[in-house]
């Protein structure tokens, strides 16, 4: 009988033609198609921390509008004109006119504003001339923002600095009595300038149209023989040695006549869904609820960057010509900031753009400084003398790579920034928020109105400051 011998060496797969071992077992792929998925909420990378939302005290706006009544206050007699703002428009204060040598004394009213209309607002750049010696002094120049350079012979016959010139200083005023006026130094700007211009040939029409302002300037080329201060003001005779009650300075408050509105800006859009995508496909989640989230989302992005940037309500171009400085070097530095801090009653925070606050931390380490953190709002944020520096990406970069860094104060109780917006809307989905259906079209579409009503206030100018001109490349 013969022994059988027993393999007991495990049986190898055969291969494939492939290379590949034949399938044992049933595939993952194929096992997917009886398995249950976990799925996440639809994603969304516009989302972001949305900063400026989260810390403006929002003010209810019943009827649309916001009136924010000042007091207009100028003093006459320091010899710098000052000016109104609203949005981008800059237009010089009537009565500030009498700032200038020229016009100083004229009490009506009529005569300056209709100096006032014909001032024509331009923006110059830097390295730009806007006077050259030699040439026939074109009009009224008014600086309402920024710093222009004056360069003249000196006494070697080189270029020399005559002195800088900055917001509410003028020159060219001597059209107004002279008629074949030339520049007798060239006026450089040093940053970029906001400019008001009086025309030569507009201010010679309304010389020829308004008797009183011809007489007036007729009286001041007669008297110029006369003495005068350095700003061209009759020289006051004063008698030393007497007994009596001096004259006392005098300047003057006045109410603004028509105040600043705030009507509420909107953003809208129509959300269209499907009824059979509404009625089939709602599980595990609400299809209309998670298109609805995302559209409100991408809602609120726009507002905060319309409160940042629009033209005519945005902070970037509502702050006071006067609490916008220019940085010293370029990048951000600590010196920059405490000036900028340093304008402003009670500052609370500093909203700026991550490159900038990056900038910022750059020049910090090169001095050996670092910044601390805060708790703000159950967040670390770096800070700056206590403030903290919240992050805004709706805070632009220009081509040539500079951005600004915005400084508030908050809170109608502390004549701050406040945001604006009306609660109990129809259909309300969240407070200035509403979400109205529309009905269902021929193709058996739900539409739906999203609207957002918003706005935002600068309740006294100090309340808003601007570093501008921040470098983030270096």
């Amino acid at each position: 009988m013969t022994d059988s011998v027993v393999d007991s060496t495990p049986a190898v797969p055969t291969q494939t033609s492939n290379g590949q071992h034949p399938q044992t077992s049933l595939s993952t792929a194929a096992a997917r198609n009886l398995a249950t998925t976990t799925k996440s909420a639809p994603q969304m990378q516009e989302i972001t921390s949305r900063w400026l939302l989260k810390v403006l005290p929002w003010v209810q706006t019943q009827g649309g509008a916001y009136r924010v009544n000042r007091r207009l206050t100028h003093t006459v007699g320091d010899g710098r004109v000052e000016f109104s703002t609203e949005g981008d428009n800059v237009r010089v204060i009537p009565t500030e006119l009498g700032e200038i040598a020229q016009l100083r004394g004229i009490d009506d009213e009529e005569v300056l504003s209709a100096l006032a209309d014909r001032f024509e607002q331009r923006e110059v750049q830097s390295g730009e001339h806007l006077a050259q010696e030699g040439r026939p002094v074109d009009g009224v120049h008014l600086i309402a923002h920024g710093r222009v350079e004056q360069f003249g012979a000196g006494p070697f016959g080189d270029q020399s600095s005559l002195g800088l010139m900055v917001d509410g200083d003028h020159f060219g005023e001597e059209i107004l009595v002279e008629d074949d006026a030339k520049w007798d130094h060239d006026v450089v700007a040093a940053t970029p300038v906001t400019v008001l211009t009086l025309p030569a040939a507009a201010a010679a029409e309304l010389i020829d149209q308004i008797p009183a302002l011809a007489e007036h300037l007729r009286r001041y080329k007669a008297g110029r023989s006369a003495k005068a201060n350095k700003h061209g003001e009759a020289a006051i005779d004063v008698a030393a040695g007497h007994t009596g009650e001096p004259e006392l300075p005098r300047t003057f408050v006045d109410y603004e006549l028509t105040p600043r509105e705030y009507e509420l800006s909107v953003a809208q859009t129509v959300l269209r869904v499907h009824t059979r995508v509404a009625d089939l496909y709602n599980q595990p989640m609400n299809q209309m609820e998670q298109q609805l989230r995302l559209t409100v989302e991408a809602l609120r992005e726009l507002q905060e960057d319309q409160m940042v940037n629009n033209k005519e309500f945005g902070l970037l171009h509502n702050a006071a010509l006067s609490q916008r400085i220019p940085t010293r070097s370029g990048p951000p530095t600590p010196d920059d900031l405490d000036e900028l801090i340093s304008r402003r009653r009670k500052p609370e925070i500093l909203l700026a753009h991550p490159k900038a606050i990056a900038a910022f931390g750059r020049e910090c380490t090169k001095r050996g400084i670092y910044p601390s953190t805060v708790d703000y709002h159950g967040h670390h944020i770096p800070a700056w003398r206590g403030i903290p520096m919240l992050p805004c990406n709706k805070i632009p970069i220009t081509g040539a790579r500079t951005t600004s860094i915005l400084c508030m104060r908050t809170g109608e109780a502390e004549q701050g920034v406040v945001g604006l917006h009306q609660i109990g809307l129809p259909d309300e989905y969240e407070p200035g928020l509403s979400v109205r259906f529309m009905g269902i079209d021929e193709k058996a579409v739900m539409s739906y109105l999203v609207s957002a009503y918003y706005s935002v206030a600068v309740l006294v100018p100090d309340a808003l400051g601007i570093l501008e001109h921040v470098e983030i490349g270096r």
